[in-house]
């Protein structure tokens, strides 16, 4: 058991931005076309995150012209390229799969806010 826990180890990636559902995040992915290779950027919001280990799983949404595209993506395949966060987003749930059937502004995600007080503030009250 020791030796596939060292592999595994070893294939967990170190630079990983803190990310939660509810985010918005852009993926960059490595694509093959024959003898090419391109980098390919997906950006949405994160729906659910599962598992860990080296099967954790990363579930991203955008509405492209109209049509809502999900992708899976194995965080810590060597395909993953880069993960970046965007906004940070404000929800009660760990799966946001209610999403899918909702549109337009329904499908909102309200941006965590960071309220801090000035002292101008203070001053007033």
């Amino acid at each position: 058991m020791n030796l596939v826990k060292m592999v595994q180890d070893k294939q967990l990636k170190k630079d990983l931005p803190s990310f939660k559902p509810g985010d918005l995040v852009k993926v960059h992915t490595k694509v093959v076309e024959g003898d090419n290779e391109r980098v390919q950027v997906f950006e949405g919001t994160v729906i659910a995150r599962k598992s860990g280990s080296t099967n954790e799983t990363l579930t991203v949404r955008k509405i492209s012209f109209g049509v809502g595209v999900e992708r899976v993506f194995p965080i810590h395949s060597p395909r993953v390229i880069k993960i970046e966060r965007i906004k940070e987003g404000q929800v009660r749930r760990a799966k946001l799969y209610y999403i899918r059937d909702k549109e337009g502004k329904e499908a909102k995600i309200r941006e965590k806010s960071t309220i801090q007080s000035t002292p101008t503030d203070a001053a007033k009250g």
